[in-house]
């Protein structure tokens, strides 16, 4: 299992039992070195000290605020310790909402819950609890040199969680404004049609960063000394009339269907046709 993030105890009500935090998901990027264009040789930063004028160890970096222009005061790690709170170590749940009323847009980093030695059957019990309830429950949790609100809700087969914005981290920018009443009732129906036509199951595993491979295709190319293909533009028409261009996006799902649905009337009608050749073919 994967190192865990957070180790301490969870508790609600009289209840507590320990737990531990395992990252659930984390962004996969490709990375680049800075080289030096002449030679390639790797390009290393430095730690620069304004005031020496030259570069120092990073042994001898320590932490500082500014509390003024030009002005700071030194914190080191003992310092911070002092101050952490409570949640530090402790999990406390504040209250369970109603999951329908949890917006997205508040969460942030995802971890799965797991119970530590010994806890296994109350993290059944709140597990089971809040799958049968439907409500989320919020709790304050300190990592990562804050103090972080974290909603836990049932997943398929134990717990997740989720970080949360505080509301001062949302941003407040006016929500655009939509006028439905510019819309046509036909053209509701086609869109709606349109949707029920991609409808399909929610099955991530299908989905890959196209951007992604195609980088490591490039460096593949580049390393192997074959010729670099550029990826062909998409010609994207702006849309004159909607209801037409509703029409054809009809119009061009349906052609797989349709011919998927041939194939297979055809396929039909060749295993009945078979019998009937054979027999013909004994009669001769």
């Amino acid at each position: 299992m994967a190192a865990s993030v957070w180790k301490g105890h969870l508790t609600f009500g009289l209840v507590s039992f320990p737990v531990r935090l395992f990252s659930a998901a984390r962004s996969e990027t490709i990375s680049f070195n800075q080289l030096h264009k002449d030679d390639h040789s790797r390009i290393r930063q430095v730690t620069f000290c304004q005031a020496e004028d030259k570069p120092v160890p990073r042994s001898e970096l320590v932490k500082g605020y500014e509390f003024e222009k030009d002005h700071y005061v030194v914190i080191d790690d003992e310092d911070i310790k002092k101050v952490a709170p409570k949640t530090a170590k402790v999990m406390e749940i504040l209250e369970f909402v109603k999951d329908s009323q949890v917006d997205p847009i508040y969460l942030e980093s995802s971890y799965y819950v797991a119970p530590d030695e010994g806890g296994e059957k109350p993290y059944a019990l709140l597990y089971q609890a809040l799958r049968e309830s439907q409500y989320y429950a919020l709790a304050k949790v300190a990592m990562h040199n804050r103090e972080h609100i974290i909603v836990l809700r049932p997943g398929l087969k134990g717990i997740v969680s989720h970080t949360m914005y505080y509301q001062d981290e949302i941003r407040h920018v006016e929500e655009f404004r939509t006028d439905t009443s510019l819309v046509k009732e036909k053209e509701l129906a086609m869109a709606k049609m349109l949707i029920s036509s991609l409808e399909a199951e929610f099955e991530p595993q299908k989905y890959h960063d196209e951007y992604r491979d195609n980088l490591r295709k490039m460096i593949e190319d580049k390393i192997e000394g074959r010729k670099v293909v550029a990826t062909p533009d998409q010609h994207v028409a702006p849309v004159i009339d909607i209801m037409e261009a509703l029409k054809k996006s009809l119009a061009e799902k349906r052609k797989p269907a349709q011919a998927a649905t041939a194939a297979q009337e055809a396929a039909a009608d060749n295993a009945e046709e078979a019998p009937r050749k054979r027999a013909r073919k004994t009669v001769g």
